[in-house]
Order: structure tokens, then C-alpha cells, then sequence
């Protein structure tokens, strides 16, 4: 497999297995996308992991609630599965890859903008930190969340149209994982788009916002005390109990994620 420019390449063809099922989630224009992409043969593609439950991080089990939520305030109603189940992640740290500050050479502006969106993300990384074990990493081939300083790309709507102004998306790509001696697992990889021009506060409510989709959280939250409520407030909220509920949720789903694929009918 080659990683290039935040996208998963190889000799084998990428086929789409996801689609737009996001929409608004600022008032701005931020959208959550699943382009899951899996890395794959010309021929027979490989049959998919059977779907499973991972065992549940120690972070999250030790929050209110545990691993017994039956009776716990969430919005996991809200949450979208997905063809390969649910979006969590099972080896931990998980590597998150943020866009560096640009050197002198560049303008003060754009120097100034790029520190506070550099400053809101470590902020959003060790917030969510608590709940799930993340580690920064200088090297984006090595990350599973990159966050990329720019604007989100253009999408055409179901209508023809092009959308809203957007300030950020979140979407996911799918691929094989190989290491020495081991069947192949199926992998995910989330990329983040966040554009600069916000200000400090509005930037750390978007990093905060999707990241909580980059780690499982896909969907939102009807209530404005969430920080993956959908729309935007006038005074973002921290991460709440609610939202670390659904996360908790979540990770007591089955998903395909994580697990092998057969030796014999993964692609070398």
C-alpha cells in the first residue's frame, strides 16, 4: 500500500463503499461524509471480517456508566452504522497526524491563523484523550486520524447543486492492514478537513466536534449541551456525560473493523 496527500493508494482498484449521509451539521456548513474506500483486487474481491465486538477500552470503562448503559442518557439512536459496521477503532494509541504551522517564509496572517487552528487541535486531541488513548505523530503515513488545515472539498448535492459553504468534513477511508506473519486486518482511516478562518473558540468547537466522528461518533446529537449537537451555538460545549455515553455505546457494537481477513483470500 502507498499513502499519499491524506489518500490510500496501491496497485489494487479503490472502491467506493460508503456514501453522502451527512448533511448541514454547523449552521456554517460542516459536514459528516462517508467515502470508505477499500483497497482491493481487479478479481473476486476478498470477503469481509465477520463482525465482532472489540473488548472495550479501560478509559471508557472507567467513566460514569461502565460497560451497563441500559438505563444511561445518550443520543446512540443517533448514530449511523455503517456497511462495515461501527467505526471504532480497537489498537490503541490511536495516531493522529495534525498539519504543522508553516515556517517564517510564510505570511504573518497566515502564520497567526495557522497557530490558532494548530492550538485549538491539541486542545480537541487531549480532551478526547481521556476517553480514548491518542498520540500525536509527525508522519501522516503513519496516522489513522490526519486533521488537514484547509477547506473542505467541493460535493455536488443529491440534487445537482453545489452545497453550502462549508467549515469542515469528516470521512473515512477503509484498507488493508498488513504486518510480518499475520493475516491482514481491515483498517480505517479518518481525514479531517478544518478550514482556519475561524475564530479561536469556533475552531476549538469544530476540531472538538470532529473528532468525536473521527473516533466512532457518527451522527449527532439533538441536544445543544453535546458536542456533536448538530448545529452551531453561541457557546460551544465541552465534551458532556451524553456524549461520552453514546461513545460507550458505540463501542460495545460488532463491527468488521480490526479483525482479519483469511490469509488465503486477502490480496498480497
Amino acid at each position: 500500500m502507498v499513502f499519499n496527500n491524506g489518500k490510500v493508494s496501491s496497485k489494487w482498484h479503490l472502491i467506493k463503499i460508503g456514501c453522502f449521509i451527512g448533511g448541514i451539521l454547523f449552521s456554517l456548513g460542516l459536514s459528516l461524509v462517508s467515502t470508505g474506500m477499500l483497497a482491493q483486487p481487479t478479481s473476486q474481491p476478498p470477503p469481509l471480517p465477520v463482525a465482532a465486538i472489540h473488548s472495550m477500552p479501560p478509559t471508557l470503562t472507567q467513566w460514569k456508566g461502565g460497560s451497563n448503559l441500559s438505563n444511561s442518557d445518550n443520543y446512540f439512536d443517533q448514530i449511523q452504522s455503517t456497511d462495515i459496521g461501527y467505526l471504532v477503532w480497537s489498537q490503541f494509541p490511536i495516531q493522529v497526524y495534525r498539519q504543522p504551522v508553516p515556517g517564517k517564509e510564510a505570511l504573518p496572517f497566515d502564520r497567526q491563523q495557522a497557530e490558532q487552528w494548530w492550538n485549538a487541535v491539541n486542545q480537541a486531541v487531549e480532551e478526547w484523550s481521556m476517553y480514548l488513548p491518542c498520540r500525536v505523530t509527525e508522519k501522516p503515513e503513519q496516522a489513522d486520524i490526519l486533521l488537514w488545515r484547509s477547506p473542505p472539498p467541493m460535493r455536488l448535492g443529491s440534487n445537482g447543486q453545489l452545497p453550502r459553504f462549508r467549515t469542515a468534513e469528516t470521512h473515512y477511508e477503509l484498507y488493508l492492514r498488513h504486518l510480518p506473519n499475520q493475516s491482514p486486518t481491515l483498517t480505517h482511516r479518518m481525514t479531517i478537513r478544518i478550514r482556519p478562518n475561524q475564530s479561536p473558540v469556533y475552531l476549538l468547537a469544530t476540531a472538538r466536534h470532529e473528532l468525536g466522528h473521527a473516533l466512532g461518533i457518527w451522527g449527532h446529537s439533538l441536544l445543544e449541551t453535546d458536542a456533536l449537537f448538530f448545529s452551531q451555538v453561541r457557546h460551544p460545549p465541552a465534551i458532556s456525560q451524553r456524549d461520552v455515553n453514546t461513545l460507550i455505546r458505540i463501542y460495545q457494537q460488532p463491527t468488521r473493523l480490526g479483525w482479519s481477513v483469511p490469509l488465503s483470500s486477502a490480496p498480497q
